[in-house]
């Protein structure tokens, strides 16, 4: 099968949520993983590659086992059983809030040969919106399923997702199950 020109990031949804109000967006992350879920089965039978991009908790080796046991906890345990990434999925540590900064995940896309970009995760007004405004500055087209992110406070929430519309140029979308992901590109 020939490969996508788009991915799929998914970007620190490997959470332990254990910061000031890390309780709420763990409760809201719940929520979008159900969401973040169904549009990776969609990506899987698009070909679409998936790439997981996570704070690092220190453990700088890099191993998805490590980061997950370090993040195991009563309020992470059912976002990370729900979306934890499968041996076909990348997964690349982040020292900062953009997926971009300080990693590799510039050389992966080139590799892929991807040219636009899905974006999803949390928090939706700090990670994703850092990761969308480098992205955007390497001229990669965004698309957004606004229900696949999630901020502590909604109205940030919100107000990230119309940032990444109007000075991003981001098609925002909800995403639904089995909605095809190349009738949304821009290409």
């Amino acid at each position: 099968m020939e490969s996508s020109n788009t991915a799929l990031l998914i970007i620190d949804m490997i959470n332990d949520f254990n910061f000031e109000h890390g309780t709420i967006l763990a409760e809201k992350a719940l929520i979008i993983a159900q969401q973040i879920q169904l549009l990776k089965k969609q990506c899987e039978k698009e070909n679409i590659p998936i790439i997981y991009i996570n704070d690092h908790y220190n453990l700088w080796q890099a191993e998805l086992i490590k980061v997950i046991d370090y993040c195991r906890n009563k309020k992470s345990e059912p976002v990370i059983d729900k979306i934890k990434p499968d041996d076909s999925d990348y997964f690349l540590i982040k020292p900062r809030h953009s997926a971009f900064y300080g990693t590799a995940l510039q050389t992966l896309l080139s590799q892929l040969h991807v040219k636009q970009l899905i974006l999803t995760g949390i928090a939706g007004n700090i990670c994703v919106l850092f990761t969308a405004n480098d992205a955007y500055m390497r001229e990669y087209p965004l698309l957004i399923p606004d229900n696949c992110i999630a901020s502590v406070d909604d109205e940030d929430n919100q107000y990230a997702i119309r940032m990444m519309e109007n000075v991003m140029s981001a098609k925002i979308f909800t995403f639904k199950e089995n909605t095809s992901i190349s009738t949304l590109s821009f290409s």
